[in-house]
């Protein structure tokens, strides 16, 4: 069974393991070991909060999705969490990648990932976003609005085409919370079909010389764990090629479903089955494409949280524990700076104390960050041992996507380090930031 489909509930979970890497051993004295590094060792080698990042993991998850999807595209979305290393991982195990801005493009292009196979997209480009694209050779630019297309006409050398997709709301409800839901008309990305936006904008790219129109993009959401929704936007986004066929004559090539793949945070909780999604999906494109009279485009998808989350754990060490009310708190030396997630969206993990045995039985605590929030909560009533007291350290499974990605300067505290452990090795992907490197920005008076 593949690595991205076994449900949460077949792993023997009487260890609490199921939603971290695979590669989690029991340790003598209750530490766990990743990547065969003590989760412990690491935390004394590195300092603390540090992200540790299973390598194997991340390169059994990019083979699994191309197993699945033969006949696809598989494109890596870089939003999630990308560094030098994470890039060459996925041109190694031959994905393709998805950024969001020239600073995301410039990192992974001068890490050696080849341009033709990077797609850029994003709401709201700017001028340098285009502008870096289109110097760097990028494969294709997913185009978000109308505005858009006249200034990336302007911008792309003359003598040549930028291959361009168009990113059409296909009017589906899907997603974890209520601000990852991208695939309906209430929120800032794409062009609606619904309202003749998206077919517009087809119209205008193909009247542009220097934009060649090479297929339609949509996303709807993230942290989705059915297929329903991906099924339903296949079959909208196939009627708009079938429209697109019909008024211009043109038969677009490809046509890329996104992302938002959901994966468990807690165990118990569900995921999205790959390769079912991979059959559903397959069904409906070949029988839309059959019942249009289309020729089936290239499909393409954008994993990312899928790819990197369930690799990676974060360690962090208890500063405090007090009683407050009814409520007892265990305070650790990160927070919402290097996780924003729970305090965004809601989002529950699953903690748990490494590096020394329990000698008590677990109570409902709430693990909260070091920041000057009231809201800087990374874990909301979670059992814990009853003596777990400062010094000890707690490490969170599922932490691989949108930490570091989203992590901020908040009181100056400094981003964590990221360390990749593999067959026993750990080494640092990505230094810890230093109250020097949050200086040097600051100029003065």
């Amino acid at each position: 069974m593949s690595i991205l489909d076994a449900p949460v509930t077949e792993v023997a979970d009487t260890d609490g393991l199921s939603v971290w890497p695979r590669s989690t051993r029991l340790a003598p004295g209750g530490d766990l070991t990743v990547g065969g590094v003590p989760l412990a060792e690491a935390a004394d080698r590195f300092g603390t909060p540090v992200y540790v990042l299973d390598e194997r993991e991340v390169r059994e998850r990019c083979r699994a999705y191309r197993t699945a999807f033969p006949e696809a595209e598989v494109v890596y979305a870089a939003k999630a969490f990308l560094c030098r290393a994470m890039a060459h991982w996925v041109e190694e195990e031959g994905l393709g990648l998805d950024v969001c801005s020239a600073g995301e493009l410039a990192l992974a292009v001068t890490t050696g990932f080849p341009p033709e196979r990077i797609v850029l997209h994003g709401n709201a480009k700017s001028p340098e976003d285009l502008s870096t694209a289109l110097r760097l050779g990028v494969g294709r630019i997913v185009v978000d609005s109308a505005s858009e297309i006249a200034r990336l006409a302007a911008l792309t050398p003359a003598g040549s085409r930028q291959k361009v997709m168009v990113r059409v709301v296909p009017g589906v409800a899907a997603g974890a919370h209520v601000k990852v839901r991208t695939g309906t008309d209430d929120q800032k990305f794409g062009l609606s079909i619904t309202d003749g936006s998206a077919l517009h904008a087809v119209t205008r790219i193909l009247d542009q010389p220097h934009l060649e129109l090479v297929g339609l993009h949509c996303h709807i959401g993230s942290q989705i764990t059915t297929v329903k929704p991906y099924v339903a936007a296949v079959r909208r986004t196939v009627g708009l090629l079938a429209r697109i066929r019909d008024q211009h004559g043109v038969v677009l090539p490809q046509l890329d479903i996104g992302g938002g793949h959901g994966i468990a945070y807690r165990p118990g909780e569900e995921q999205l089955n790959v390769s079912v999604l991979a059959g559903r999906v397959r069904a409906e494109l070949e029988d839309g494409c059959a019942r249009t009279g289309l020729p089936v485009p290239r499909l393409i998808l954008e994993p990312g949280r899928a790819v990197v989350g369930p690799a990676g754990v974060v360690v962090y060490r208890v500063l405090a524990v007090k009683r407050t009310g009814d409520r007892t708190f265990v305070a650790v030396d990160g927070g919402m700076s290097d996780n924003p997630r729970p305090a965004l969206y809601g989002v529950r993990y699953a903690p748990r104390l490494i590096g020394r045995p329990a000698s008590a039985p677990p109570r409902p605590v709430t693990v909260v960050g070091r920041h000057c929030e009231a809201g800087d909560v990374l874990a909301d009533e979670v059992a814990l041992p009853g003596d777990v007291r400062p010094g000890d350290l707690l490490a969170v499974p599922a932490a691989g996507a949108y930490h570091l990605s989203m992590a901020s300067g908040y009181n100056l505290v400094g981003r964590p380090p990221v360390v990749a452990v593999a067959d026993g090795i750990a080494r640092v992907l990505v230094r810890r930031e230093s109250l020097e490197d949050m200086s040097r920005r600051d100029v003065g008076l």
